[in-house]
């Protein structure tokens, strides 16, 4: 997958380093990828059709005591292109191995847990790729913008959150998270869009304004997350998404990434191959 336009090691490449800095992305940018979008649906599909096979691997193997799973954590300000991630890109394995889960607002029961508790119930099983729209990040970022606890509190989540994906990856789950990041006028440009289309008007959400307005301190809270949860174990990878086939195309590479790293071969088969094959042609063509 590195030959042609994308010529890039998006794992290392969109990983934040140590002087990161938000404010100076260019959120317009391809890193990694000299084509354009013609050219990214094609390796797109490409890419589709080697994460499916890899996918069936890591499924079969599930199914056969293994204790393997991959999560994909997928973050964003409001009409960054979560869905589209949703729809291009994890819509190109067998639906029957993806777990997807969509966190919004916690329910009452969820808020008398530990913010954790929901996202523990949501892990994938072995065998499966386990998808959050939004994720227990919220718990920093907005809890953080919109102070629904003390500063004290949601301060000490970032390394409880890295204690948690550690303890997750050491059981067996490879974690991907990904950050779709936008301009500010990208966004003006798709929340004016859904209100001049009555075919969007379903996707606008009055409160999508309310966190507009608090673009800045959104900034600061993404900025503290990549700063202070992107480890060895479960690093961030942040990625331009003003062109969203650009960020499509990325996240399945890093979907991709993921699963190779897994390193899954076919199960063995736990019978007497011949033995079968023999009782088989016993019963006739």
């Amino acid at each position: 997958m590195s030959d042609g336009p994308w010529a890039f090691d998006a794992w290392n490449e969109l990983r934040p380093g140590p002087r990161f800095s938000l404010a100076d992305l260019d959120t317009s940018a391809t890193p990694g990828f000299s084509g354009g979008s013609t050219k990214a649906g094609h390796l797109l599909a490409e890419i589709g059709e080697a994460t499916s096979d890899l996918q069936e691997r890591l499924y079969a193997h599930g199914r056969s005591g293994g204790t393997r799973s991959v999560l994909l954590v997928v973050q964003g300000m409001d009409t960054s292109g979560k869905g589209g991630i949703m729809r291009h890109v994890v819509g190109m394995v067998d639906p029957q191995g993806v777990e997807l889960h969509a966190f919004g607002v916690p329910t009452p029961e969820e808020r008398r847990h530990h913010y954790l508790w929901r996202i523990r119930r949501a892990l994938p099983l072995a065998g499966r790729i386990g998808v959050f729209d939004r994720s227990h990040y919220e718990d920093v970022l907005v809890v953080r913008v919109d102070r629904l606890v003390p500063p004290e509190e949601w301060e000490k989540r970032y390394d409880e959150i890295n204690a948690f994906e550690d303890e997750v990856v050491g059981g067996g789950t490879t974690i991907v998270k990904v950050a779709l990041m936008i301009s500010h006028h990208e966004q003006y440009k798709r929340l004016h869009q859904r209100l001049e289309r009555p075919d969007k008007y379903w996707k606008f959400n009055p409160d999508d304004v309310d966190s507009r307005a608090k673009w800045p301190a959104y900034q600061e809270a993404y900025q503290a997350v990549f700063e202070r949860t992107s480890t060895d174990v479960a690093p961030w990878h942040v990625i331009p998404a003003d062109e969203k086939w650009y960020a499509r195309l990325a996240v399945s590479q890093l979907l991709w990434q993921a699963l190779v790293g897994l390193d899954l071969d076919w199960p063995s088969a736990e019978f007497d191959v011949a033995e079968q094959l023999a009782r088989l042609e016993a019963t006739g063509t």
